[in-house]
């Protein structure tokens, strides 16, 4: 992409490669799963030229960062780790955080940590969830959404690896970034991604370019999906790590922009908790939720919520993700 720089920056003890362009106030973009620092080239070329700094590192476990073999090397404790040693390394002032999906869940740990070393932040998808102190994680989705239910089928490392290496790369990262069904996710063992039976290839949407998915292709097919498995893996170590954090609040600025058919929003109780004054309490500071048509695809689109929805979604995406009130 014209104008964005790479470099490997040393942090909390890994590699960390990060993307970057411009100069001033630096906005810090998180990734989600399975996704890349790609996912933000184009908002890091609208954003840079209005003039701000901005910086799309790899995360743990992801692309041309290093990937400690250990889940237990994935906790929240050490990927904000990473994030503050790179603020540090940035210069150390405070960041404008947009996150999205699994990045959007390690803003919300670094907005409860480091609440110095965020500014504003822009949510995309997952919202803010307070730790339950009465049960784990992977314990409480086991026991609403079965056995199937995709976070529990990564638990055990090496198991769901296996079953993907009957999958060509592009198809699966295809399926998983395209896939619109709402609800929780559940992966049968036999099929997990239900590809098998396809009898031509999955077609690519609008805002999916054969260059954007040979990009991603080339770089999982050379690091596998284990680094983002093992956050996942690390869920339940997460909350026994965080028992000292139970009850608090996050008290950074805040904007929450989630689709209306996104598999987080259609979770049961969700809607609930976002809109019926729960995420409000626990975050004093939210400003606003927008809640788009359609789904916050994990995607490698033109704008955050895909090309699909056009000039409204950019400029969104542009007004959001730099938390306009706070830096215009």
């Amino acid at each position: 992409m014209e104008g964005i720089e790479h470099r490997t920056l040393r942090v909390n003890g890994i590699d960390m490669h990060i993307a970057e362009k411009g100069e001033g106030p630096t906005i810090l973009f998180l990734h989600g799963f399975p996704e890349l620092w790609y996912t933000w080239r184009h908002q890091i070329q609208s954003l840079a030229a209005l003039g701000y700094h901005c910086v799309a590192p790899d995360l743990r476990g992801y692309g041309n960062t290093d990937a400690p073999p250990s889940p237990t090397s994935y906790t929240c404790l050490h990927v904000v780790g990473d994030l503050v040693a790179l603020i540090e390394s940035l210069g150390g002032k405070p960041v404008y955080l947009v996150a999205h999906d699994w990045g959007a869940m390690i803003g919300w740990y670094l907005c409860m940590f480091r609440p110095d070393k965020v500014k504003a932040y822009a949510c995309m998808s997952v919202p803010y969830r307070p730790r339950n102190p009465k049960m784990k994680p992977i314990e409480t989705m086991r026991a609403f959404f079965g056995e199937d239910y995709y976070m529990c089928r990564f638990q055990e490392s090496g198991v769901i690896e296996a079953e993907l290496k009957s999958y060509e790369t592009g198809e699966l990262l295809k399926k998983i970034l395209t896939d619109r069904k709402p609800g929780p996710p559940c992966l049968p063992k036999s099929d997990p991604f239900q590809l098998k039976g396809l009898n031509a290839p999955l077609p690519l949407p609008t805002w999916l370019s054969e260059e954007d998915l040979k990009y991603n292709v080339e770089i999982f097919d050379q690091t596998g999906f284990t680094g983002a498995f093992n956050y996942y893996r690390a869920l339940d170590l997460n909350w026994e790590l965080t028992a000292a954090w139970s009850g608090v609040q996050v008290n950074v600025p805040v904007i929450y922009v989630v689709g209306d058919e996104d598999m987080v929003y259609t979770t049961p109780g969700l809607k609930e908790y976002v809109h019926g004054g729960g995420f409000k309490k626990d975050v004093p500071l939210l400003e606003e939720v927008v809640v788009m048509e359609g789904r916050i695809a994990k995607m490698l689109s033109g704008s955050i919520l895909g090309r699909s929805n056009g000039a409204q979604v950019l400029t969104l995406s542009l007004e959001y993700a730099g938390c306009k009130k706070y830096i215009w």
